[in-house]
């Protein structure tokens, strides 16, 4: 298997439509057919790309194969976000009746598809502690269908034993589905460890350049054929110009993610012990509970931290305000640093009680490295937190 630098800019050479060095933009809504034949088959065809855009498209092709490659999975398929990858493929696999098991640490839309969607359609579901296996194997019913996983989580960073959880799902005949958006396949591929599907809102680290929505996910081909039926029903489709800059910025990603990793390592180093901060949170830490087991599943540990304020939700909002170049904005991948109160953007979402129960506490700030300087990223937190220390201390 060719190196990533290599796979992200030849693994869709085998689907590219043309002989253009830059790939062209389908900017069509619909295909047409030489014959009866050709039509009927490419009205069916899964994950085609030459019937209709809501049932695929050449730039949706290219993207799918870089992707399947990274991921080093059979096949991958594109939708419009994140969510879309993780409520379409939810609801293609499970089923009134069936249960689900998720994390207590995850993604807030994620707890929100548990908590709040899929009761509404008769499935039953149990969230656990990611950092202890036996919470999985304890939550198994005869009727689990699926686990979702992320690691490492949103925004505590917790991880999860990837291996321990795929053998568990295999032996009670469960599917399982991981995150691996913050890890990105350059960190993790989490089918190394038996994982068998993995989503992301390439809305981030995939696309990097924070101008898309998008979402994608890798699995078997057989399996991705099943969802690509419910794909065409719910109608999440990436529009094909959308699709053309997530491939441009899959180009680059090799590039980038080592930038990342080197920005966000430097910035927990650089917090760990300083009197505003009580906590953080950052698996590359050799304090984090569960490094070793991160050291074993990643290869590098994300551009991503959580950052615990001593002061609580005031200071954490005090230290945003403090900061010269990470702006206070959802969402993160971007070249540039981003900074969020988690629990200030979950409020849509989650009732205070259910962000309570996820264990994210009221002080966390969840930072985003970029890839500016790390001089000038590590001057820039050490100066907010400076200012929040003369108020908010341990």
């Amino acid at each position: 298997m060719p190196g990533n630098s290599t796979t992200v800019v030849h693994a869709d050479d085998n689907v590219r439509p043309s002989h253009a060095v830059a790939p062209p933009i389908y900017q069509t809504a619909t295909f047409s057919a030489e014959d009866a034949e050709r039509f009927a088959y490419a009205a069916v065809e899964p994950r085609g790309q030459d019937f209709y855009t809501r049932f695929g498209n050449p730039n949706h092709a290219q993207v799918a194969a870089v992707v399947a490659q990274l991921e080093n999975t059979e096949a991958a398929m594109v939708t419009a976000s994140g969510m879309a990858a993780l409520s379409t493929a939810v609801l293609a696999l499970v089923s009134a009746g069936d249960h689900v098991i998720g994390q207590t640490s995850t993604y807030g839309g994620t707890g929100s598809v548990l908590l709040n969607l899929l009761p509404r359609f008769g499935v039953s579901i149990t969230q656990v502690d990611q950092t202890d296996p036996g919470a999985f194997e304890r939550a198994l019913t005869p009727q689990t269908r699926l686990i979702l996983v992320e690691s490492p989580s949103n925004p505590l960073l917790q991880i999860t034993d990837l291996r321990a959880v795929a053998e568990l799902a295999h032996s009670h005949n469960a599917v399982t589905l991981a995150d691996n958006t913050f890890a990105t396949p350059l960190n993790q591929r989490p089918t190394d460890f038996g994982i068998d599907l993995v989503w992301h809102s390439a809305t981030k680290y995939l696309n990097g350049h924070s101008d898309v929505s998008a979402g994608v996910i890798a699995g078997t081909a057989e399996t991705l054929d099943k969802i690509w039926e419910t794909a065409t029903l719910t109608g999440a489709v990436l529009g094909p110009i959308d699709a053309w800059l997530l491939l441009r910025g899959l180009r680059t990603l090799p590039l980038r993610v080592p930038r990342h990793n080197a920005n966000g390592h430097a910035l927990a180093e650089a917090l760990q012990d300083h009197p505003a901060v009580s906590r953080v949170h950052y698996p590359g830490l050799p304090d984090h509970p569960q490094h070793a087991l991160a050291s074993r599943q990643m290869s590098g540990f994300g551009g991503v931290l959580g950052i615990e304020l001593a002061g609580g939700y005031d200071a954490a909002d005090e230290f945003l305000g403090q900061l010269r170049y990470a702006r206070r904005s959802a969402s993160l991948g971007g070249p540039e640093s981003l900074a969020v109160h988690p629990v200030s953007m979950w409020r849509g979402m989650l009732s205070d009680e259910q962000i309570a129960e996820s264990g994210v506490p009221f002080g966390l700030v969840r930072f985003a490295a970029g890839t500016e300087d790390t001089a000038d990223l590590v001057s820039d937190v050490l100066a907010a937190a400076d200012a929040v220390a003369g108020r908010h201390s341990r």
